[in-house]
């Protein structure tokens, strides 16, 4: 199972990016569990400055602005 973690504040991009993946996964019928993380000290420990930020098994794929639903399709083929 794929682990993501959406990383940011709580803004309005870091919910619709939770939710685009969230989409996508479904679509794709991905085993993953998507989560979010607020805590700026978790943020931090990625390396991540600007937020909303993807990190697919501790990996960052992705930061500083949503994702568009093809990148995510790419990170989960």
């Amino acid at each position: 199972m794929k682990q993501i973690k959406v990383l940011g504040s709580g803004c309005t991009k870091c919910v619709k990016t939770a939710e685009l993946i969230s989409e996508v996964v479904a679509e794709l019928g991905v085993d993953a569990e998507v989560s979010k993380e607020t805590s700026p000290e978790a943020i931090m420990g990625y390396g991540v400055m600007r937020t909303p930020a993807v990190v697919i098994d501790e990996h960052v794929v992705h930061s500083g602005s949503m994702p568009e639903k093809a990148q995510i399709v790419g990170w989960l083929s």
